[in-house]
């Protein structure tokens, strides 16, 4: 199995009345420290903070050194579990959270921050809703939704309650598994770049084993639902045009948004919206898709120190 070069600690914060679960390298109480600004680094849907342990890793010493890294679980991801079960999550929650956890970590000075996918999207609207609380920002594959038309709004809030209802009766809940192994095949399987040995290490951090030997993915099966409001392009923009971080955006070399968007936006379309952003350049890591962060961790390493310094 995988071993780790840097070992996290692991807290819980009180963050908007629930705890939430924060892998950090680095002691938060070292003078050293407040040196260099906090590195905040945030994931994607169905992920965990464990996730960007392959990119710590392979950060050379003389950027590590001395920094405070941080890798929360978003509320209903990994081991940051409201008291109560949700049946859905509002998108904006995790703005709010991220505000918090960074004036927990860093009161008095702006961070650098990195977001993968959904997480990518959320630093993209944190810091154009707070841009002085960010020194810069890097968006791993975080490139939004296609634009949506307000005549949507009525299918769309019909399929939300219709998929609150399937929730209620049980329909989505996630696959189980009968071992880590098989968890960490299903890691493989949705990602076939991301080598054995760095599988079997996640899965013992993106899935637990109940009472009875069963693995299973720690994400609420909610996440599933169809979120209700409308992808506004406009707001988007908005958002962006107020960031006044530069911004680094990393791209695989694989892409899938016209996959999974069905035709309906492109990477081309995303470099047009990233245009609104002041400071903005992009770079491509090759050989990798999606989960670039654990295809070629050391080159979105070496892209993130460079940009960062």
């Amino acid at each position: 199995m995988y071993t780790e070069q840097r070992t996290a600690r692991q807290l819980s914060v009180p963050v908007r009345n629930m705890p939430y679960h924060v892998r950090v390298w680095g002691d938060p109480d070292a003078q050293s420290a407040g040196k260099l600004p906090p590195l905040v680094m945030v994931h994607g849907w169905m992920d965990v903070g464990a996730s960007y342990q392959f990119v710590v890793d392979a950060f050379s010493d003389a950027f590590a050194d001395g920094r405070l890294i941080i890798a929360p679980d978003w509320r209903g991801f990994g081991h940051s579990m409201p008291s109560h079960a949700q049946d859905h999550y509002v998108f904006a929650d995790y703005l709010a959270d991220l505000d918090q956890l960074i004036d927990h970590f860093s009161p008095d000075a702006p961070v650098d921050l990195v977001g993968h996918s959904m997480g990518g999207n959320v630093s993209m609207m944190y810091a154009g809703a707070r841009p002085a609380r960010i020194r810069r920002l890097v968006n791993l594959e975080g490139f939004g939704l296609a634009a949506s038309r307000p005549a949507q709004a009525p299918a769309r809030y019909a399929k939300w309650m219709d998929e609150l209802r399937q929730y209620e009766r049980g329909e989505m809940a996630l696959k189980p598994y009968d071992s880590r192994d098989g968890v960490a095949l299903r890691l493989m399987k949705t990602n076939p770049r991301i080598s054995a040995d760095k599988a079997q290490w996640l899965a013992q951090h993106w899935a637990a084993p109940d009472e009875h030997g069963k693995w299973h993915i720690l994400g609420a099966a909610s996440h599933k639902i169809i979120t209700p409001m409308l992808f506004r392009a406009d707001e988007m923009l908005a958002m962006y045009e107020a960031i006044a971080a530069p911004v680094l955006s990393i791209e695989a070399e694989e892409n899938h948004i016209e996959r999974w968007s069905g035709g309906a936006y492109s990477l081309a379309e995303f470099h047009q919206r990233l245009a609104h952003v002041r400071d903005a350049r992009s770079a491509q890591v090759n050989d990798a898709a999606h989960m670039l962060h654990h295809d070629q961790p050391e080159a979105v390493a070496r892209l993130i120190e460079d940009f960062l310094a």
